[in-house]
């Protein structure tokens, strides 16, 4: 009883908010002796990695087997089709239109954009860091879709495995899966037991990972502001408030949907999705919420294990709701800050694209995902690398909101392609 409050204490959403506050705070006042706090974050979201992947392939080969004996595998195929396709283009207008009417770019006073010229002409990393990130080669290859499809297939599972390339080892994963659900269960039996093993086990980590999650999300903002200061999210305050209003609303959506879909109230629905919520604003990891939203559309919200388990590591690899999102705020931000007019087919290419850049975005993290605007950008002729050093000061807060946009979106992406759970 004492751990299931101690679990209940550490996800409630004020503990959380209230930890980044306080985190916050002393990475301003004290900022020398919030840095080294670093190291706690960065250790906790390593050990969190440390269990997504053998939890993600276990999790799909064993869903994959159990659905082709169950039947039903082409019908299931079309709907994840259907839905995927839909969300990228809903929540992509969601966030153009909130960006054209907010015009966060337009109308800057004349101390912001001296800051902006500050940290874009007089930051010393910043022509290093686009340099690294903009070659001759890389533009080039994100806008080629048969770089991207070369880029699905591990020569060497066991290589990417090593390597934390999880797109790669969901790829493996799933056709591994098709292979076994054709084999005889007789012969197969040993292998599904295994992998539930492996899955219970890597669910129970994450579980007893929850419990410290005030203390790491204190360390974590703590260290933060105390590298970065308040200057930068204040030059770029406009942005942060138009990206958050578009998650928001997105979320609030998502959130909807997912009660919809359930058969539990909505107060039993925001307590259900309190985990993955609080380890998306914690780790920046949509990858090490999974086990989270599994265990909260399964147990919490009664959707059909099979289909969740198999759904939910597809989803956070391929539908990325989050970054998509971003990637058209920063498009439409830079071409209002440009003061670039865009008219409906300007807008439109900027949708397109944002979602083509959100799917090639697969497996990326941290900055190269922040760099694949550079992608978004070229179709209007937009001068990304200047602007490039802006969305990497505030990149840390966008983060927090595009992971929780992608885990909460996604969430309600499965609640929509699952069967309704019965009513009790």
């Amino acid at each position: 009883m004492n751990t299931t409050k101690l679990y209940a204490f550490a996800l409630n959403p004020w503990v959380v908010i209230g930890s980044l506050t306080l985190g916050g705070a002393m990475g301003l006042m004290w900022p020398a002796m919030a840095q080294p706090l670093g190291v706690v974050g960065d250790l906790y979201v390593d050990l969190l990695k440390m269990t997504t992947l053998p939890f993600m392939v276990s999790a799909v080969i064993f869903s994959l087997q159990r659905l082709f004996r169950d039947g039903g595998a082409s019908r299931l195929l079309i709907r994840v089709l259907t839905v995927f396709i839909g969300a990228s283009v809903l929540v992509a207008l969601v966030a153009a239109v909130v960006l054209m009417l907010l015009s966060p770019g337009t109308n800057l006073s004349a101390a912001t954009m001296q800051t902006f010229g500050a940290m874009v002409g007089h930051d010393s990393n910043s022509s290093d860091t686009v340099m690294n990130l903009y070659g001759a080669d890389i533009p080039e290859k994100s806008l080629r879709f048969s770089d991207v499809l070369t880029s699905l297939i591990p020569t060497n599972i066991f290589a990417a495995l090593a390597n934390g390339d999880a797109l790669k080892a969901l790829v493996f994963a799933l056709l591994f899966g098709l292979a076994v659900g054709r084999v005889p269960e007789r012969i197969s039996i040993g292998l599904s037991l295994s992998l539930e093993t492996i899955y219970h086990a890597c669910q129970k980590l994450m579980h007893w990972l929850s419990y410290p999650l005030p203390v790491i999300l204190f360390c974590m903002s703590a260290a933060q502001l105390g590298k970065s200061g308040f200057e930068p999210l204040q030059a770029m305050l406009q942005f942060v408030i138009a990206f958050f209003v578009a998650s928001v609303l997105l979320l609030a959506l998502a959130v909807a949907i997912i009660w919809k879909r359930s058969s539990q109230s909505l107060s039993d629905t925001l307590n259900a999705l309190r985990a993955p919520f609080a380890l998306a604003l914690a780790t920046r990891n949509s990858a090490a919420c999974m086990p989270s939203m599994i265990e909260s559309l399964v147990d919490r919200l009664g959707f059909a294990r099979a289909r969740v388990e198999l759904l939910v590591p597809l989803a956070v690899s391929l539908l990325r709701v989050g970054p998509m999102v971003y990637y058209v705020c920063a498009t439409l931000f830079i071409a209002q800050l440009y003061g670039r007019a865009l008219g409906p087919v300007e807008i439109a290419t900027v949708v397109m694209a944002s979602v083509l850049a959100g799917f090639a975005s697969a497996g990326m993290t941290g900055l190269v995902t922040v760099s694949l605007v550079g992608m978004t950008c070229a179709y209007l002729g937009l001068p990304f690398e200047a602007a490039f050093i802006l969305f990497l000061a505030v990149d840390p807060v966008c983060d927090m909101l595009r992971t929780l946009i992608l885990v909460i979106g996604n969430a309600a992406a499965v609640s929509v392609i699952c069967p309704r759970p019965l009513k009790i």
